[in-house]
């Protein structure tokens, strides 16, 4: 007989193709039910499904659950009647907390100098797929962090093979500013959820005046735009740098789940 495939092995090949997809779990049981607490199922983004919390009508209700947990980004909690809302004869009820399993968030960081150092050393431990250009060889080859991927390739090279999509967050900090303006106008108009440029407020309203006058972005554009990159906390340091830029990172990741965060102790009937 063949083995059956491990759930978590499944979620792990979604989450590493781009899949979406949700985890639905059975957290409580009274009465006479189907499944037990722990009974597991995958409802991915185009309807099919890997694992069963009970099969028939229940089933069919808790993928409709899932398919809008995937599109909302929001867990929640659903407490099924199974006689009186699904017709199921068992009679008893069932608790389904469903997870909506998000994609990793990819954060390009153009600069591998002490301050984009330092953002990629922090940024692994809250959960970025970390990318660090820069044509610097030497400056590349010192860096030894675990889990960041290193390109050392001239940045418009880079710009040609990266993907950008939603769930990107690209952090400019090279050491030539036109350098940097030529990496915000190839981005400036690609999809992503957040972009930002280290610099003074001198670059800053220089850079936004001459992509105005050439017509690279409006004002509108613009404005979206992180620049000075981070949170005002009057950092100096690398360190304190890069800091101020992984809060407003975490800000932006945080909204973007949700607007509405959703509790996972609420019960939905």
């Amino acid at each position: 007989m063949k083995k059956q495939e491990s759930i978590y092995k499944k979620l792990t090949e979604a989450e590493l193709a781009g899949k979406r997809a949700a985890l639905c779990v059975i957290t409580g049981v009274r009465g006479s039910t189907p499944r037990s607490v722990g009974a597991k199922m995958i409802v991915y983004e185009d309807g099919n499904i890997f694992g069963s919390v009970g099969g028939g009508d229940l089933e069919k209700s808790v993928i409709e659950n899932a398919l809008k947990a995937i599109q909302n980004s929001k867990a929640e909690t659903f407490r099924h009647d199974l006689l009186h809302q699904h017709s199921m004869c068992c009679g008893g009820s069932v608790d389904i907390f469903i997870e909506p399993i998000q994609r990793k968030n990819k954060l390009y960081i153009f600069g591998a100098g002490h301050t984009g150092h330092a953002l990629a050393q922090h940024a692994v431990h809250l959960d970025f797929e970390v990318v660090l250009i820069d044509e610097r060889r030497e400056y590349i080859d010192s860096i030894h962090i675990e889990d960041i991927n290193k390109l050392p390739l001239h940045y418009k090279e880079a710009l040609t093979l990266l993907p950008f999509d939603q769930h990107t967050y690209i952090c400019v900090m090279t050491y030539s500013h036109q350098h940097d303006r030529d990496i915000l106008a190839y981005c400036i108009t690609k999809p992503w959820a957040y972009l930002g440029m280290i610099g003074s407020r001198r670059k800053v309203e220089l850079t936004k005046k001459m992509f105005t006058a050439a017509g690279i972005a409006d004002k509108e554009l613009l404005e979206k735009v992180d620049m000075p990159m981070g949170i005002e906390i009057e950092a100096e340091t690398p360190h304190e740098i890069a800091i101020s830029i992984l809060a407003k990172l975490v800000n932006v990741k945080r909204n973007s789940i949700s607007k509405s965060p959703a509790s996972a102790s609420s019960i939905s009937s």
